[in-house]
């Protein structure tokens, strides 16, 4: 007990510092897993030795609650309703992909077995079951990769949707495969003949394992109905997945030892089961959902980085021609497959010669199987994993960069468009013409902004007529109209009506009109995350008020200044836009004695500014000062 504790200690402290190593890798545009791999081999029995052979083998459980966090988390990205629309496509590419890939992927590495160091002593048989494992594991995808890259380039259209659509059935699909080859490679290499009582053995164990998940999802609902915090539901899933590997292995126990033949039921197949009718037939997906989401990351830091770890670099040294020559193979099996799929489909033919690039990652899955077949089979094991996690990590470092490109190509990015030149004037346009809308505007009038209401409504603009602020009629919501108000020169965009109203105008100004400064008051919380993606600043009026009345307490002279309420004293911000005043140091500046500079934020990244801060151009620098002296400063800001 005293051995695991230690060796449990000593791989949290690494992991830790693997967790650092991943936010390094992804400030050079690498893969955050490919850090925490880096990181595991380094500190791993074949390198610095921290985490040594003996306790890889004691801190299996990591492995194991890990798998089922991963396959949790595929399960339920397979939702139903989003899949609907674009099923036949997604079909017909899996089913390419899930045939060709094993064929080709299997035999390149039998033909490979005389070159391979795991392989060279086998006989027939267990060339082929390593055959038929790899094959079925170069099936995977990584739907968390293809996720990140839709989510960062906010994509939609066809392409998208099949990525996303085949990426997350073909993760169910792998699992499938590999409970089959893993079944068929323990038949060989135990010289079990395969008749009838074979077919329904592997029959049975597959009915067996989805009514074993079907079991789970019910306890997982249980979980979620719970009136507890989200941290013990946390704990109680993660702990649901551990004790499905620990079945698992009992049930296998048991049956070698009193029963004619060996039962064994797939657990990643079991979890992911589990999670898929949790997340497609309760009230539960969205709790759920976030329970996945706030466990994975360390989850994944501490797989992958155990994973790394546990790497047997001597066989990677002999082997890494022909994970390379695999990695190779894959691809032209992803291009058959998609390919065919996509003409069997009847896709449009430009997309069918791309959309093969989207199905490159790998991760989760992938590593988890690979994982499997170490654990399975000691002799060969750990040789078989190390050339799959290869080829894993050279598909995970080409993969991510393949999506994006063929989603720039197809059209399919959302970027935010450029942000407009400043014309010397500021605007600010308010959708809204409440009472709350209409005070903003005053107030931004009386500090020398140019405002414009919008409004959808004609009948609320005949009662508005003589108003001391501007309000301009809108026909509906698109790009016509707003370009009819000229969004385009303003610099500032309030969005004050019902929360569907608010995104697509949001969503329009973020993709056409690149307005950085887009304030949306929000009316239900449920909707936050959707307007923060946009790069929205958010109020939520409950919120706020509660907010502004601690502040109050604890800072009345800084929300006093914030509310305009001390007099003669502002706050305002204003960008760098003099090219004189790039590299200047602040305490050159000479500003005025009643003015102060409180922070500079330089590509969204807010600085504490001291004496010796050098601006530059596009900074945007809050100042505290009286009116007529910020008035001053500003004008020496400006170009």
């Amino acid at each position: 007990m005293t051995d695991m504790l230690i060796a449990l200690t000593g791989f949290v402290i690494i992991a830790l510092a693997s967790d650092r190593i991943g936010d390094l890798f992804a400030r050079i545009h690498l893969p955050r897993i490919s850090g925490f791999l880096f990181l595991g081999i380094l500190a791993g029995p074949y390198a610095l030795n921290l985490v040594t052979a003996e306790s890889v083998s004691k801190l299996r459980f990591v492995d194991e609650v890990s798998l089922a966090v991963i396959a949790f988390a595929a399960g339920s990205e397979l939702f139903i309703p989003e899949l609907r629309g674009r099923f036949k496509s997604i079909a017909w590419i899996t089913m390419g992909n899930s045939l060709v890939i094993p064929v080709i992927g299997g035999l390149t590495l039998f033909w490979l077995a005389d070159k391979v160091p795991f392989m060279q002593e086998m006989d027939v048989n267990g060339r082929i079951a390593a055959a038929a494992l790899a094959g079925a594991v170069l099936v995977a995808r990584s739907p968390s990769s293809v996720i990140a890259v839709v989510r960062e380039l906010r994509a939609k259209g066809p392409l998208t949707q099949s990525a996303l659509g085949v990426t997350m059935v073909t993760d169910v699909v792998v699992i499938i495969l590999f409970a089959i080859a893993s079944e068929f490679a323990d038949a060989l290499l135990s010289n079990l003949s395969f008749n009838l009582t074979f077919a329904a053995l592997l029959l049975g164990e597959l009915l067996m394992s989805l009514a074993a998940g079907y079991l789970v999802s019910l306890i997982i609902k249980l979980i979620l109905a719970m009136r507890a915090g989200r941290t013990v539901k946390s704990g109680l899933i993660l702990l649901v997945g551990y004790a499905i590997f620990l079945a698992a292995i009992e049930l296998r126990d048991y049956s070698q030892a009193y029963l004619p033949f060996e039962i064994f039921l797939e657990p990643l197949l079991v979890a992911m089961v589990g999670s898929f009718f949790a997340a497609n037939f309760s009230q539960y997906r969205a709790e759920f959902a976030q329970i996945l989401h706030d466990v994975g990351p360390p989850i994944y830091v501490a797989f992958f980085t155990l994973t790394g770890a546990s790497l047997a670099l001597d066989i990677l040294a002999d082997t890494w021609q022909i994970a390379l020559i695999l990695f190779l193979v894959r691809l032209v099996g992803i291009f058959i497959g998609s390919f065919s799929g996509g003409v069997a489909a009847r896709e449009p033919m430009r997309y069918n010669w791309l959309v093969w690039m989207t199905f490159v990652t790998q991760a989760g899955v992938g590593l988890g199987l690979a994982k499997e077949v170490a654990v399975e089979f000691p002799g060969w094991g750990d040789g078989f994993a190390t050339v799959i996690i290869s080829v894993i990590v050279m598909s995970q470092v080409v993969g991510p960069p393949l999506i994006k490109w063929v989603i720039n190509r197809v059209g399919e990015s959302r970027h935010r468009a450029g942000v407009p030149e400043f014309d010397g004037i500021r605007d600010a346009v308010i959708f809204g013409v409440d009472d709350q809308a209409l005070a903003v505007a005053r107030q931004l009038l009386a500090h020398g902004w140019q405002v414009k209401l919008a409004c959808l409504d004609q009948r609320i603009i005949q009662t508005l007529n003589g108003a001391d602020v501007q309000v301009c009629p809108m026909a509906g919501v698109d790009v016509a109209a707003l370009q009819e108000i000229e969004l385009d020169r303003a610099d500032a965009v309030v969005m004050m009506l019902t929360d569907e109203e608010n995104y697509r105008i949001c969503e329009l100004v973020y993709e056409h009109f690149g307005i950085e400064t887009m304030v949306v008051r929000l009316n239900d919380r449920a909707n936050f995350e959707r307007f923060h993606e946009l790069g929205a600043l958010i109020v939520e009026p409950g919120t706020a008020m509660v907010s502004l009345l601690d502040q109050f307490v604890r800072s009345p002279t800084a929300v006093s200044l914030l509310l305009g309420i001390e007099p003669d004293q502002d706050m305002v911000d204003v960008e760098v836009r003099d090219p004189a005043l790039d590299g200047v140091v602040l305490r050159e500046l000479r500003l005025p004695l009643d003015t102060l500079i409180l922070s500079i934020h330089r590509d969204g990244q807010a600085i504490v500014s001291h004496g010796y801060t050098r601006l530059k151009m596009g900074d945007k620098v809050t100042l505290v000062g009286s009116m007529k002296s910020l008035e001053e400063v500003m004008l020496r800001f400006d170009a």
